[in-house]
């Protein structure tokens, strides 16, 4: 029998429906494991987010990230909670992580699973396969800014978008590196320089200036209004897409809906130099609403455990588990609310962990 590597794997379920999916994927994980010989998950949890604010007057403990320090990997639920000011939740917990540990490349594959009756009914589920890398780090949520006056006529807000030479070639050179190992070798730069007359310039010519590091890379670039337009009337016209923080932010969210749900898409936010840990999540919110109701889709949790072996280097794990996602919503019956379905969560659970079993 050979001998079993094991990964040390933090799990935050942060708020909402993470609280129920984050289990979901780590027993996933843990089928997966008891299946296949030479891999095995330590799991350990943390408490951070709403609840944990309530309690101590912060998203997680000021030496939280020394506590995921040593970990292989994150696997992160949602940030928000009703009670709590969402600027508080996001950068108290999820941008705290990603920015501390320079996690600058944020990642998101979509594509039309089987099964799924997607919004785009002149669209093959061929014609959406992409994959949207964000710029994770810096730009619009560089959080330069500041408040002054409060509460008078003359009160004043700004936030300013940061963009630095070594942020933008290092997510370029990373997008257009993932593009070469497509198989369509397709980049398009989304920007918005017509209207941003400085940093968004700069970022168009790094652009063209890394592109020359890829001449087998064919390249465009698409206004990210354009975009949004692009990717409902012309979806096969694309493949790998860059963006900034806030417009793939955006673009994501669009792409995940044009796949047929949220509930779906997955997320790596990406140490490519793999310094530190990175973190994997569903793109999801924390969807208070449902809470506790067990009508979350786990499908985006699942796919995220995908993106999260694969950043492991466990790649033949990876694709038994994105087989035992395909069957499962290739099948109508295990299909959540979301999708139009009445599965519940576990329902979605136990069947992904049942194609996963030895035969």
């Amino acid at each position: 029998m050979s001998a079993r590597k094991s990964y040390r794997i933090a799990c935050i379920p942060g708020d909402g429906i993470g609280k129920e999916v984050i289990p979901a994927g780590q027993q996933v994980l843990q089928a997966l494991a008891a299946s296949q010989d030479g891999l095995r998950f330590e799991f350990q949890s943390f408490g951070w987010g709403g609840d944990w604010y309530r309690e101590h007057g912060e998203m997680m403990p000021a030496d939280g990230l020394e506590a995921l320090r040593g970990m292989d990997a994150i696997l992160f639920g949602s940030a928000g909670d009703p009670d709590i000011p969402d600027h508080v939740t996001l950068w108290g917990l999820r941008l705290k992580i990603c920015q501390g540990f320079d996690q600058y490349a944020n990642v998101r594959p979509t594509r039309i699973l089987p099964g799924i009756d997607a919004p785009l009914k002149r669209c093959a589920p061929a014609d959406l396969d992409w994959v949207i890398v964000r710029e994770n780090s810096e730009g619009e949520y560089a959080g330069v800014g500041g408040r002054a006056h409060q509460g008078h006529p003359i009160e004043v807000a700004t936030d300013v978008s940061m963009m630095t030479r070594a942020g933008v070639e290092r997510i370029m050179r990373y997008a257009f590196r993932l593009a070469q190992a497509r198989p369509r070798k397709l980049l398009t730069v989304v920007t918005k320089s017509n209207a941003q007359r400085h940093a968004m310039v700069m970022w168009d010519e790094i652009a063209v200036q890394v592109s020359r590091e890829f001449p087998d890379v064919k390249w465009d670039k698409e206004l990210v209004d354009a975009c949004t337009a692009r990717m409902v009337n012309r979806p096969a016209s694309l493949d790998t897409l860059v963006a900034t923080n806030l417009h793939a932010d955006i673009l994501s969210d669009l792409a995940a809906a044009l796949a047929g749900s949220l509930g779906i898409a997955p997320t790596g936010n990406i140490d490519p130099e793999r310094r530190y840990p990175s973190m994997f999540e569903p793109i999801h919110g924390s969807a208070f609403d449902i809470m506790g109701k067990g009508l979350a889709n786990p499908v985006g949790t699942f796919w995220s455990c995908v993106m999260l072996l694969e950043h492991l280097g466990e790649r033949a794990a990876a694709q038994r588990l994105m087989q035992a996602i395909e069957a499962v919503t290739a099948d109508s019956r295990l299909h959540t609310r979301d999708l139009g379905g009445r599965a519940g969560t576990a329902e979605v659970t136990a069947a992904v962990i049942h194609r996963l079993h030895p035969r």
